[in-house]
């Protein structure tokens, strides 16, 4: 009789041990890390400055929004570097200590953060380059828009309205990104596949950091080489040089209006110049389906999941290899279509864009309600 509890007891014991082990087993792990027990997903948002507003107001609180969606517990690890290469770097370097499962970069300096990536391939990190790609670096992904297509749209706009205005063939000026941004490269290709042989560049800048302060120094010296008369136009990288050009106009008592000028990001300044005719277009980027794109791929990486089925892949050669890319389309904005883009999207609302009585009346006169 004894033997027989013994044998009931060990059997049980058996028993009880296997469950427990199987409920351990029930905790899983989180991008490959290992371990019994569930650790809670680390992503860190890398951006590169401030001086661009869409960074702080739109990409980050996008991006964080859409991975508390996907992942309620996960941690994002952010950082902006204030266009400094090497903060960059130990950002990047402290969200690795600090057990990120994926790294989403967007590079202060498009050549130097290979490093970054090399460090965290070291320790099976996937890195996805967000909005700038990273060049000369096995990188897993790359977010973001057809950048040269960027530039094509702004030239070809500007070329549009100078021969409206009977200006074709005409004296520009051009007001380049930042050299170190490899998107900055691919905007100036794309605006001279459109301008050159179209119009005489009278003078031509690239805008460390892409500073408006500097930006409007440049316009300065433009003006001070062709005199007041001696352009018709500028061709201006993103709302913020744009800006610059436009402040250092009218110091020189140029009326903007009679200067069409391009811009970039749709900010909310730069809305507000098109609305009053001193700034004549911008690009839209959405940026809502750009940052929610990388926010699906990162969870995924992060979960060691596949790529989320519908975000369609193409591929972007950044020197080393053929990058998986999501490449999503850029749309130039005039006073024409600011309800149909920007308001209609929720971007920007009429009521944030028409702040004084003088916007009211030209947001009125262009739709807007």
């Amino acid at each position: 009789m004894r033997a027989k509890k013994v044998f009931i007891w060990c059997v049980t014991t058996v028993l009880l041990v296997g469950l427990a082990t199987a409920l351990a087993g029930c905790g899983g792990t989180t991008g490959g890390t290992g371990g019994t027990a569930a650790k809670p997903l680390k992503i860190a948002l890398l951006l590169p400055e401030t001086k661009t507003a869409r960074y702080e107001t739109q990409d980050k609180p996008l991006f964080e929004a859409k991975v508390k969606e996907l992942a309620p517990t996960a941690e994002i690890l952010y950082s902006n570097a204030n266009q400094d290469a090497a903060l960059q770097q130990s950002q990047a370097d402290a969200a690795l200590t600090n057990g990120a499962n994926v790294l989403v970069l967007d590079p202060v300096d498009s050549a130097s953060a290979a490093s970054i990536v090399t460090k965290a391939a070291a320790q099976k990190v996937p890195v996805i380059s967000y909005d700038r790609l990273i060049l000369n670096a096995d990188v897993n992904y790359y977010v973001s828009f057809d950048n040269e297509k960027v530039g094509s749209l702004q030239g070809q706009a500007l070329l549009d309205k100078l021969t409206a205005d009977g200006n074709a063939g005409k004296t520009i000026v051009m007001i380049n990104g930042s050299p170190t941004d490899n998107n900055a490269t691919l905007f100036k290709k794309g605006a001279h596949s459109v301008l050159d042989g179209k119009v005489k560049i009278g003078a031509e800048y690239d805008t460390p950091d892409w500073s408006p302060d500097k930006a409007q120094t440049e316009m300065d010296q433009a003006i001070t080489k062709l005199g007041k008369n001696g352009f018709v136009g500028v061709l201006a990288a993103n709302d913020g040089t744009g800006g610059g050009a436009i402040a250092a106009m009218k110091g020189a008592g140029i009326d903007p209006k009679t200067r069409p000028t391009t811009g970039q990001d749709a900010e909310l300044a730069g809305i507000q110049r098109i609305l009053l005719g001193e700034q004549y277009m911008t690009i839209y980027k959405a940026i809502k389906l750009e940052a929610e794109a990388t926010a699906k791929l990162a969870v995924a990486l992060a979960k060691g999941e596949p790529v989320p089925t519908d975000l369609t892949l193409s591929k972007v050669n950044n020197v080393t290899k053929d990058v998986d890319s999501v490449l999503l389309a850029p749309v130039a904005v005039t006073k024409d279509n600011i309800k149909d883009t920007v308001v209609a999207d929720g971007f920007w609302t009429a009521a944030q864009i028409m702040t004084t009585p003088e916007l009211k009346a030209a947001g009125a006169a262009a739709g807007l309600q």
